[in-house]
């Protein structure tokens, strides 16, 4: 496959053409290896010190001063290709101030800004304090996403930057995911004769549970993301068709907010419902970024005009909850796995400036800081 940063002019990165280069290598989730290791090409032509193993791509600028730990993060595999595409997408076309491509949007366009950034970074000196990441997950778009793994060898962190699609808008907070079987049970009986002996109707009592649901989480309404939404995706009853079936399962989908805890949710459903509620996945916790965010003061310094806003998408944010984060990014979410992805090259180009002012001003200013504190 043909890559147009073979040979990076006096050590140089456009970032449009690493994107391209990024797009033109198809990373589905599972089989980010190619692209795994072109970020690493490129890095290490760059001089920058870059790691690979089987959780991430890291770029570590390490000042040798005290002061925080900053990682930007984002990842590096998309979504099958699906159908409905008019272009290749894995040709990473151009055209009237946009590059298409499976995974331009979501998140290559982020990827490819923060290893500019790293590299703006790195020629200004390095971080006045503390350290630089760039973290590069892989099956972020899965169960299977590496950053659980990822994190805990990076050591001390303080803050992160997610790189997702945003419109350089700041994320400062995200729903969650829960998933839940509400399971009702009832008798199983022959149908002619189910009225004649009172039998307990499954179905009648998970329908009735499920009327309910629209009205159950009017508590506590988040300021930035409102209340929880929960969707039955999936409805599951019956063994045969003149049997009233002895259980009847929903399966529903809890887009959650800060505002209220995945274990008290459960618990709440569980009051007010007939039918059992039970818990099938609740790791995708929401976020939100802190009160008093040093990270969010100096992204706003930055740039005022930025919307603040809550994401209804999840990411690897997730895993990096404990810390003071946002989510930022070149691109538009809703534009994210569909047919004919796209990226505005604009805003590709002023992630970059933005990643690398955001590290260069926090990084110093915590570092100004400790020096101030140590003097006294």
């Amino acid at each position: 496959m043909r890559h147009s940063l073979v040979k990076p002019v006096s050590g140089d990165l456009d970032e449009v053409a690493l994107l391209a280069d990024l797009v033109r290598t198809p990373s589905v989730s599972g089989d980010e290896a190619a692209v795994a290791q072109l970020v690493e090409q490129v890095a290490q032509r760059l001089g920058l010190p870059v790691r690979r193993d089987d959780a991430m791509v890291a770029i570590e600028l390490d000042s040798g001063r005290p002061g925080r730990h900053l990682a930007l993060v984002s990842h590096l595999d998309t979504v099958p290709v699906g159908p409905g595409w008019t272009r290749a997408p894995f040709s990473a076309d151009t055209n009237s101030g946009r590059l298409w491509g499976r995974g331009a949007n979501d998140a290559k366009a982020s990827v490819a800004a923060m290893i500019g950034a790293a590299l703006d970074v790195q020629r200004a000196g390095g971080p006045q304090g503390g350290k630089l990441w760039v973290v590069l997950g892989y099956c972020e778009e899965t169960r299977d996403t590496s950053m659980p793994r990822a994190v805990p060898r990076l050591g001390r962190l303080d803050a992160a930057v997610v790189g997702e699609p945003t419109s350089l808008d700041l994320a400062v907070a995200q729903r969650g995911l829960l998933m839940c079987d509400l399971i009702a049970h009832g008798d199983a009986c022959h149908a002619a004769y189910a009225a004649e002996r009172g039998a307990q109707s499954a179905v009648l009592q998970l329908a009735a549970d499920l009327l309910q649901l629209p009205t159950l989480l009017t508590e506590r309404p988040h300021p930035l993301l409102g209340q929880p939404t929960i969707t039955p995706t999936w409805l599951e009853a019956g063994i045969a068709r003149n049997v009233t079936p002895p259980v009847a399962k929903a399966v529903l989908d809890l887009r959650t907010t800060p505002s209220w805890d995945h274990a008290e949710l459960q618990a709440h459903l569980q009051r007010q419902l007939r039918s059992e509620v039970v818990v099938t996945s609740s790791r995708l916790q929401p976020c939100e970024t802190p009160p008093g965010s040093r990270l969010l003061a100096a992204a706003l310094e930055l740039s005022p005009n930025a919307r603040r806003y809550g994401s209804p998408t999840c990411s690897d944010w997730v895993f990096l909850r404990h810390l003071d984060a946002i989510k930022c990014g070149p691109g538009d979410s809703r534009v994210s796995h569909t047919a004919d992805e796209w990226v505005s090259l604009d805003e590709v180009r002023a992630a970059r400036r933005f990643y690398a002012a955001l590290a260069s001003h926090y990084l110093a200013s915590h570092h100004l800081t400790t020096d101030a504190t140590a003097s006294v």
